[in-house]
């Protein structure tokens, strides 16, 4: 097979679940597409929209129930009935930020900050944000607005969607 040398001009990345893992995930793929010169939307969903909820997007945690890919220290799976103690998933989630602190790796809000800075498109979900009772005055400040799906598809067209 003949390999393609087109490259990615455009990606929009849907982000609609809350867990520190799935948030980081989009907002990795999103600065990384802006440090590649790739023009890059974001656009958070139902849960998705605590990453830019003020009151939320600092205070994201690890799912530790029905998550496969968990595991403990020393690689042994993690047994997902400890996640439903009081205070597991709040550990498991400290660990993880402080892993990511470890690396380097910036807290969500710095997160959306650098993807702003970079050009990149930050939007919410108007049907999410309407069924949630938010305002605009409850999500991140720089977030370029809050759109209807068809709007999103506007944007995204002639570039790749990334579901998270």
């Amino acid at each position: 097979m003949a390999e393609s040398k087109e490259k990615i001009k455009k990606v929009s990345v849907i982000c609609a679940k809350g867990s520190l893992e799935d948030v980081y995930a989009a907002l990795v793929m999103t600065n990384g597409a802006r440090m590649e010169g790739i023009e890059a939307n974001i656009f958070f969903t139902f849960f998705g929209l605590d990453a830019i909820t003020k009151k939320k997007m600092n205070k994201l945690h690890t799912a530790t129930v029905g998550n496969p890919a968990m595991a403990m220290p020393g690689g042994l799976p993690f047994p997902t009935i400890l996640g439903v103690l009081p205070g597991v998933e709040a550990g498991v989630s400290a660990m993880m930020r402080k892993g990511m602190d470890d690396l380097d790796i910036p807290p969500v809000e710095e997160f959306l900050d650098m993807i702003n800075a970079a050009g990149g498109k930050i939007y919410g979900c108007k049907l999410a944000v309407d069924m949630f009772k938010l305002k605009r005055e409850d999500m991140y400040d720089d977030m370029d607005s809050i759109i209807t799906i068809g709007e999103f598809y506007e944007k995204a067209a002639g570039g790749q969607i990334i579901f998270t």
